[in-house]
């Protein structure tokens, strides 16, 4: 401020001299030469902490670009989707022996091995899905007496119905898929009826619809908690599962033959 600035005669006596007040740019300028070099260190620290945060890659893997000319190793190879359906015929099941509401445990893994071998895949994935809805699929042991295991497990969890063909069926047992005489009950289940071949417009042909419908509700439950698929990785050709893990088809209302759905996705 100009110090020299003398009141007018009128504001003399009124208002106090003016105060010398020191010029704001040399104070800036201090601040800024010793605020600057501890600005720097801080965002150096910073940065250094943020790098040593950040993960590190193995110090035995690398990334490197192949020359001119040369393979790379880690290229997939053709890719390959196939799929076949494989028919699955029950052990111990007789000729024309109607369904008892048995439960059986068959052993996918030598069908999926001889798939897997043939198709030529190194890397991907096997999908196997039943295609029954009175069948699951699951990985774990063969072994036979797990299988009688698993049957009496599930059974007694949930027990045929006292109509049922099982030799486990229990008394007082029933379950509303089961009324028979009282299916199909709306429009959609009798059109998937006649999507399905049957006439059942027909009285005769509805009646031998109901005919071999089976008791069955049990099954279908059973199912639904096993689940219906499973997906296996393949590495180097080989599906990855341990020892004694096998991929297994449990059928629930055997003896029938059955098929399962399997699917390759991978490269060669």
């Amino acid at each position: 401020y100009n110090t020299n600035i003398v009141p007018a005669a009128e504001d003399r006596g009124c208002f106090p001299a003016p105060k010398m007040m020191p010029h704001p740019l040399p104070l800036i300028l201090i601040l800024s030469i010793a605020i600057l070099p501890i600005a720097g260190w801080a965002f150096s620290s910073h940065n250094h902490h943020a790098q040593s945060m950040a993960p590190r890659r193995p110090s035995h893997l690398h990334e490197s670009t192949p020359s001119s000319g040369a393979a790379d190793d880690t290229a997939l190879g053709k890719p390959i989707c196939t799929y076949k359906t494989v028919t699955i015929q029950p052990s111990g099941m007789n000729d024309g022996e109607p369904p008892r509401q048995a439960v059986s445990v068959e052993d996918l893994t030598p069908q999926l091995k001889s798939f897997l071998s043939s198709s030529g895949m190194r890397n991907g994935v096997i999908h196997v899905i039943s295609r029954h809805t009175t069948t699951a699929i699951t990985i774990n042991e063969r072994e036979s007496r797990l299988a009688q295991d698993i049957e009496e497990f599930f059974l007694k969890i949930c027990p045929p119905d006292e109509r049922s063909s099982s030799e486990k069926r229990v008394e007082g047992v029933r379950y509303l898929h089961n009324d028979i005489d009282q299916r199909p009950d709306s429009e959609d289940e009798a059109q998937r009826c006649r999507d399905n071949g049957w006439n059942i417009d027909d009285s005769e042909e509805l009646q031998k619809w109901r005919d071999q419908e089976p008791i069955n509700a049990h099954s279908h439950l059973i199912s639904m908690g096993l689940g219906s698929s499973e997906c296996i990785p393949v590495v180097n050709g080989e599906m990855v599962i341990g020892q004694w893990q096998s991929v297994l088809m449990v059928d629930l209302d055997a003896p029938r033959t059955r098929t399962v759905g399997i699917q390759l996705m991978g490269y060669e």
